[in-house]
């Protein structure tokens, strides 16, 4: 057994979290009030990964869900105190190697105004509640990536 890798990004009314394992089978997902678990087989060599969180706070399990993709799994953790931001994912401020910050989806939501954010919540849930990878882009991700991109060509060479 081992963890899956996984990016987690904060949203006022939830958190996302997405396990990085392909072609998964057998996926199950527990939500608890204050702790969450994730376990599954993946790829062809059938690898098990098991994955198991303190949170740093609480959540609805009821309203959590989870959505499974040929190369991810997608968790949406509900908050129980809806706009407290989370500075971090677990309980424990010790760094989880096989955790990282999705710093595509991140946002500072905190400074933003209400009117945007319940719109990219309620493209979330869309997303959340359908299928498949074909969703409208919404909020511009893709003029984001490309500035990013000539950004990082006048990078120094950091190696």
């Amino acid at each position: 057994m081992q963890p899956a890798a996984a990016k987690w990004y904060d949203r006022r009314e939830s958190v996302f979290i997405e396990f990085c394992v392909e072609d998964s089978k057998d996926v199950q997902v527990n939500f608890d009030k204050s702790k969450f678990s994730f376990s599954c087989v993946s790829g062809t060599d059938d690898i098990k990964h098991q994955n198991a969180v303190e949170l740093f706070g609480e959540i609805d399990p009821k309203e959590s869900k989870h959505r499974r993709t040929d190369r991810s799994v997608l968790c949406c953790l509900r908050k129980a105190e809806p706009g407290k931001s989370w500075p971090r994912l677990t309980k424990d401020k010790a760094k989880c190697n096989w955790l990282s910050v999705d710093f595509n989806n991140w946002k500072d939501w905190e400074d933003d105004s209400d009117e945007d954010l319940s719109s990219f919540d309620k493209f979330s849930e869309m997303m959340n509640s359908m299928g498949g990878d074909d969703l409208p882009d919404l909020d511009g991700a893709d003029d984001e990536h490309e500035s990013a991109d000539s950004d990082d060509e006048k990078m120094p060479d950091l190696e």
